[in-house]
């Protein structure tokens, strides 16, 4: 008897030694109220892990857009916003005429996408290009000298013959625009010269070498005060839409596409309608 009460008693503080050896060993662990708990992972969002996942699925590389004469100062504004939006990637413009650049494209220039100032032009591309997305529109006015010393008011006035007044020539979006609007209201024009591109018609009006020239409002806006502005009504007016898409002969598809697409986010749209353009 005595020897089996001295073995229960053994294991019964054989029992209270383990016990009091696990406590620390899961304080250690974690499981009690006292111990040190580990720090907690950080966690990523999903949307913050879907937008790094979209940027890091398109390769960064050097793009060359050809794009309308019309869009030359708030493209440069746009490329640099999306170089710092896109580590890597830089957005180099060539800018002219819609149909000198579709002349580029068919000679098979360089270049990685197009942006043009009319559907038509686009449209005859569709060999060479991928599908166009219109990213913006706009509209005529009549650009003048500072303070509009002719006083011209309306579209008739520029059937003067004593006004110097120039155009954008026939096969260019904004020369097609002009010629259009005249017709319809059967108003006939003596322009001074054709130019081969919107900013050239521009460029004249601000150098004084023209009295009036029919350009783009965007193009008003950006001339700062150098010229003056006299607008058009909407019933007499052209809507000018731009397409822009990808060309099949880029190098850089990935890259291509996802500027394309970017042309028509929030923050593009934002900026073009800062620079006068409206929304397709």
């Amino acid at each position: 008897m005595r020897f089996l009460q001295h073995v229960r008693q053994r294991r019964a503080a054989a029992g209270l030694l383990g016990g009091a050896l696990l406590v620390p060993v899961l304080a250690a662990c974690g499981g009690g109220s006292t111990g040190t708990t580990a720090a907690a992972a950080p966690t990523v969002s999903a949307s913050n892990t879907a937008s790094a996942s979209a940027s890091s699925s398109v390769p960064a590389a050097n793009l060359t857009v050809l794009a309308a004469a019309s869009l030359t100062d708030v493209f440069k504004t746009m490329g640099a916003q999306y170089a710092k939006a896109h580590p890597g990637t830089k957005v180099t413009f060539s800018f002219a005429g819609s149909q000198e650049l579709a002349a580029q494209v068919r000679q098979g220039a360089p270049a990685d996408a197009l942006v043009t100032a009319d559907t038509k032009t686009m449209d005859g591309l569709k060999v060479e290009t991928g599908t166009p997305t219109v990213i913006a529109t706009n509209e005529l006015v009549i650009a003048t000298a500072p303070g509009n010393p002719h006083k011209i008011d309306s579209l008739k006035d520029l059937s003067d013959p004593n006004l110097k007044v120039v155009l954008a020539a026939p096969e260019v979006p904004a020369g097609r625009y002009s010629q259009e609007i005249l017709d319809k209201q059967n108003i006939t024009v003596e322009p001074v010269s054709l130019e081969p591109n919107v900013r050239a018609v521009l460029s004249k009006v601000e150098l004084g070498e023209a009295d009036a020239g029919l350009v783009y409002k965007t193009d008003t806006t950006a001339a700062k005060g150098k010229v003056g502005s006299v607008a058009i009504p909407p019933d007499q007016n052209a809507i000018a839409s731009y397409p822009a898409a990808t060309l099949k002969a880029t190098k850089n598809p990935a890259t291509a596409d996802a500027f394309v697409q970017w042309l028509s986010s929030p923050e593009a749209r934002k900026t073009l309608q800062e620079a006068g353009f409206q929304q397709p």
